[in-house]
């Protein structure tokens, strides 16, 4: 790849800004989506719409990333949380699209120079949505691929497929089999014939992800469209742990709006003496208490996400530490935030012309993705010791 080229921070800002001024669209669509169980192919148009795509694109490709590692990581973990206020599973889908995309412009991926480019092209101007297929549970064996002459067959099942429901391409995790197997990623068109979409997905929240499961019948990907696969750094396993924590944090924050938005419109306190809610010490104190929780938990995430795009080799551990931290407070700010909605607004605020459950069902699921019980195990160990514990242990590889 190209040399990397400084971002532009006037630019994120800007896009940044742009997308926040469309939130209210995102939230209508987030809405309808959950409402009918579907895909929210509206909400990814418009986020194409606004140049998101540039910053999960290296800058060599016109994007607004500088192409390393850990460059660009507080614009796209800002820029995660923005959309995920406005619908959770938008932002979920948005954050896989450009997780994938850190992994396929690696420059250790081996990729050539025209697949990047087509791909960056796809990303810029086609909207192209991009699936990190590796998730194995519930299914039979390992998906793996055969070399043959002019590229590879992939052949096997994956159970849990977020962004699929737009197709796209997915970068699915496999097992290279030859003399000694190794692990290895095959980019795949969701349209191929030979792969079979599931459309199994219905769980009660992040609805909108599409997660589906998906096998893949022997198909043929030709050579310049697979890879070997890396070993994770712990750089870069915080910078996905910030990836989860923004999306929570967005939750949150959307959660929190919805409330606001739900109270002004209330007749009246939750007690007789008091003729409105904005009256109410009872529901100020709860609003002001879930506002200063969400704003601590974004302070922390926006800071230990600008520490890990600028730490050096010595500081990468401490770094990562503050990604475990930021997981654990915003999922707790989180869950808190859309489990007091009913709680502050009433039961009224139950009714599903509002679907104002939506928020804590997304929260709820996305949470259960990995427990923050582990997560502050490892915070513990590095208070105590000064260490992590080994990569191996902390996720599967």
């Amino acid at each position: 790849m190209t040399t990397a080229e400084p971002i532009a921070p006037h630019e994120i800002r800007t896009l940044l800004s742009t997308i926040g001024a469309r939130l209210h669209e995102l939230a209508d669509t987030g809405f309808r989506s959950d409402r009918d169980n579907t895909d929210p192919l509206d909400n990814l148009a418009l986020l194409s719409e606004t140049g998101a795509s540039r910053i999960v694109v290296p800058a060599a490709y016109g994007g607004l990333w500088d192409g390393t590692p850990l460059g660009g990581i507080g614009a796209f973990i800002r820029a995660i949380t923005e959309i995920s206020t406005g619908d959770g599973p938008t932002g979920q889908n948005w954050a896989t699209t450009g997780l994938v995309a850190r992994e396929v412009f690696d420059e250790n991926s081996g990729l050539p120079e025209e697949t990047r480019r087509e791909l960056a092209d796809r990303l810029l101007n086609e909207g192209l949505r991009l699936v990190a297929s590796n998730a194995e549970t519930g299914v039979n064996g390992k998906v793996t691929a055969r070399p043959v002459d002019g590229g590879v067959i992939l052949s096997g099942t994956k159970s849990f497929n977020t962004n699929s429901g737009g197709h796209g391409i997915a970068n699915v995790g496999c097992l290279l089999q030859g003399e000694q197997p190794a692990r290895h990623h095959v980019l795949v068109e969701l349209t191929h014939p030979d792969v079979e979409l599931h459309g199994d997905w219905d769980n009660m929240g992040q609805r909108g992800t599409r997660s589906q499961t998906i096998t893949y019948h022997d198909v043929f990907v030709p050579n310049g469209w697979h890879y070997a696969a890396n070993t994770p750094s712990p750089a870069f396993l915080g910078a996905v742990m910030l990836l989860h924590s923004a999306l929570m944090q967005g939750i949150g924050d959307g959660a929190l709006t919805a409330l606001i938005q739900y109270v002004r419109t209330m007749k009246r306190g939750t007690l007789p003496q008091f003729a409105t809610a904005a009256e109410d010490p009872l529901i100020l104190r709860r609003i002001g208490s879930l506002s200063s929780r969400l704003a601590a938990s974004r302070a922390l995430l926006f800071t230990a996400a600008d520490q890990i795009e600028a730490a050096h080799d010595g500081a990468i551990e401490a770094a990562a530490v503050d990604c475990f931290r930021a997981k654990a407070a915003c999922v707790e700010a989180s869950l808190e935030a859309a489990g007091s909605m009913h709680e502050v607004a009433g039961a009224r605020s139950t009714s599903n012309a509002y679907r104002l459950d939506r928020f804590w069902r997304n929260a709820r699921t996305f949470a259960s993705h990995d427990p923050i019980d582990a997560k502050n195990v490892y915070v513990g160990m590095f208070e105590v010791s000064g260490e992590l514990p080994p990569l191996s242990t902390i996720v599967r590889i």
